[in-house]
């Protein structure tokens, strides 16, 4: 064979190697970077913001400081360049996961089974049709004790449902808000929802921490509050955070940015220290307090039901940590020790249960300021116990926590739930000396 054909067809056959990936060690990872000087925090700091790479943590470059450690999700297509930028300035860094796509195809393979059928439903995570499957399916088989409230609906014109659990008929119920999913990448959250839902119609009776807070609250569950965000991780891009609106920032007209952080779009110190009013970032507040669809859905309907909501969650990932507020100051809330005792319980029952640590506090000193808030909200409208949970883990997987993971993840979050639930009936039965009974 003439030559120059063979060394063309060799050039051809590397070609297709390399695009199948063979003969190439480049894969989308996650590292764990820690700079020692301001030199290689301002490096990190363009790396984060310059190259196509996504900040797990902190969320936002601003955060980044010396020995701190960062965990930055590296697409294959940045990594040789990140990787020789932190080698030649001497920063310090570990491959976390050195293949994530593999993690990310495994959790996306969902057998649709009915979870009437599957007892392994529920250790699995689910697209957004799925859910709102299991939303008809849990309504249809509980009609007495389950109803789907629409409360609005998203940006890009998608539902927002919240589930009604209210297991009798006592008059002057009181309620828990439970809301999952504020975060589109945050996927063991809509996951906690379900399990929730799940776990509270399968042991009312039978088990009796739930029984006792069922007998005295109804529970108003959100399982995703950013539906649109949440589509897009399962449909384009596995490390969106935001919801998926066009900027309407007059600040930023030219910009072509999508998203609002909804967990900057209350109005609680809107869009001060800790939030941004650039379209472009993580952390961006939106045009104006709950300028959102998504946000102000459920700002209405908690205005509306502040009567008989008494205790709020929002649930989040990662980093294992039982906060309240503020986070959008660092002022102290009026029933700081309340909201740290109740706290405090749940992380030493998580502990004990499950080997596992949660820290817990006030968000604004436990991680940093982060107005706009939902919890800071809530409490400020007159919920005063106020929590968001932040669930597995500490950033070995981060947000591509295995589906192995869920049942235990779940677990964690529900003994704080419902230790914190109890408590909160323990104080207002106290406070009115009325102790109902079942």
């Amino acid at each position: 064979m003439n030559p120059d054909i063979m060394k063309t067809l060799l050039v051809l056959c590397i070609l297709v190697n390399l695009e199948k990936g063979h003969g190439t060690e480049t894969r989308d990872q996650v590292l764990s970077i820690t700079p020692k000087t301001q030199e290689q925090v301002d490096i990190l700091k363009n790396v984060s913001t310059q190259y196509e790479t996504a900040l797990w943590q902190p969320v936002s470059h601003q955060y980044i400081k010396e020995e701190t450690q960062v965990h930055l999700f590296v697409p294959a297509n940045s990594s040789e360049t990140v990787q020789d930028l932190l080698q030649k300035h001497a920063i310090t860094h570990e491959v976390l996961l050195a293949n994530a796509n593999e993690l990310i195809e495994m959790q996306m393979k969902n057998d649709s089974t009915d979870p009437r059928s599957s007892s392994t439903f529920y250790e699995r995570y689910h697209s957004l049709e799925d859910i709102y499957d299991w939303i008809n399916r849990t309504t249809q088989d509980n009609p007495s004790t389950v109803k789907a409230i629409l409360i609005g609906s998203s940006y890009e014109k998608r539902p927002l449902y919240v589930l009604k659990l209210s297991l009798n008929n006592r008059p002057n119920k009181k309620a828990v808000w439970i809301d999952c999913g504020i975060h589109a990448r945050e996927w063991i959250s809509p996951a906690f929802c379900l399990w929730f839902v799940q776990h509270s119609l399968s042991f009312y009776n039978q088990n009796q921490d739930i029984t006792n807070i069922l007998d005295n609250m109804d529970v108003y569950v959100l399982p995703v509050m950013n539906p649109d965000g949440y589509k897009y991780t399962w449909t384009t891009k596995r490390m969106w955070r935001k919801n998926r609106s066009i900027s309407r920032s007059s600040r930023s007209s030219s910009s072509n940015c999508i998203g609002v952080d909804l967990n900057r779009n209350f109005d609680a110190n809107w869009c001060t220290e800790g939030a941004s009013h650039e379209p472009c970032t993580e952390i961006y507040c939106g045009a104006y307090p709950e300028s959102e669809r998504e946000t102000q859905a459920v700002a209405n309907f908690l205005r509306s039901h502040k009567d008989s909501v008494q205790l709020y969650f929002s649930i989040h990932s990662y980093s294992q940590m039982l906060l309240f507020p503020y986070s959008c100051t660092l002022e102290e809330a009026e029933n700081h020790s309340d909201l740290l005792e109740m706290a405090q319980e749940a992380a030493q029952k998580i502990r004990r249960y499950y080997r596992n640590t949660y820290k817990y506090g006030a968000g604004a000193k436990t991680i940093y300021l982060a107005p706009g808030g939902s919890d800071d909200w809530a409490y400020n409208l007159g919920i005063k116990y106020s929590f968001t949970f932040e669930l597995q883990d500490r950033g070995h997987y981060g947000f591509l926590l295995p589906p192995s993971h869920i049942s235990r993840a779940c677990n964690e979050g529900l003994t704080a739930v419902k230790t914190i639930a109890l408590k909160v009936i323990e104080k207002t039965q106290a406070t009115t000396g009325s102790l109902p009974t079942s």
